[in-house]
């Protein structure tokens, strides 16, 4: 993928292209299985998905510590390989050349500053930590849709801050936050052994996760307006 080789995982729709692209930016816990399946449903909903492998094969509890300080200060090798595979996916024979960004927990916070930083034309942010001074990193923003959880302390208020940050910059946005609900409700994330019942406190992984289909729901609406209008 690009000039230097970064491994992904890449899932083509069925039929024929070209179809619009997403690169799907992966949580804490990296390349699994669940962030695997998220790519082959975009797939199946036509879009030409890729999961760029920011931590370059190597084992997530050694990569993570680097990749949330490179998300917090919106700048670094984890971005570069994000537009790295932007530009992949925009110049493939079976794209349209139009890209989305869709990303989870930690992806979600790389996702939110990629769709100011970079030529996406719509983001999917699923409980994205904000950047800092919100208002100023998301000038210029795509089109956003933003699916928070109520009950996850760890981004208390967030979806609020957020959809006053979008309101301010006049990006198009859809910013909702379900009540008694948790953080990583969107998909089927387990997080290892002891961390576990730890997540269920720190976060409130577990709770809410009867409100994926909505969200999911608002995703594709939200996509589909943005990225394949341009080519009906």
């Amino acid at each position: 993928m690009g000039e230097r080789e970064l491994p992904g995982y890449l899932a083509v729709p069925e039929g024929e292209g070209p179809w619009p692209g997403v690169v799907i930016v992966f949580e804490a816990l990296g390349n699994t299985g669940d962030m695997r399946a998220q790519a082959d449903r975009f797939a199946a909903n036509g879009y030409l998905a890729v999961l760029p492998d920011l931590y370059n094969g190597a084992p997530w509890v050694r990569c993570v510590t680097k990749a949330m300080r490179e998300m917090r200060a919106g700048r670094g090798a984890a971005y570069d390989h994000i537009e790295a595979a932007r530009a992949w996916l925009a110049g493939r024979d079976d794209c349209t050349g139009d890209v989305g960004v869709c990303g989870f927990c930690m992806g979600g916070g790389f996702a939110l500053v990629a769709a100011a930083k970079y030529d996406f034309k719509v983001a999917a942010v699923n409980y994205g930590m904000l950047p800092r001074r919100p208002e100023e990193a998301l000038r210029g923003a795509c089109p956003i849709v933003a699916s928070y959880g109520a009950a996850d302390p760890s981004l208390r208020g967030a979806a609020g801050k957020l959809e006053r940050a979008l309101a301010g910059s006049g990006a198009t946005h859809d910013v909702k936050e379900y009540p008694a609900t948790g953080h990583s409700f969107m998909t089927e994330s387990a997080l290892p052994g002891p961390l576990g019942p730890v997540a269920k406190i720190a976060f409130g992984m577990g709770r809410g996760r009867e409100n994926a289909p909505d969200g999911w729901t608002r995703i594709f609406a939200f996509f589909d307006g943005h990225l394949k209008k341009s080519t009906t």
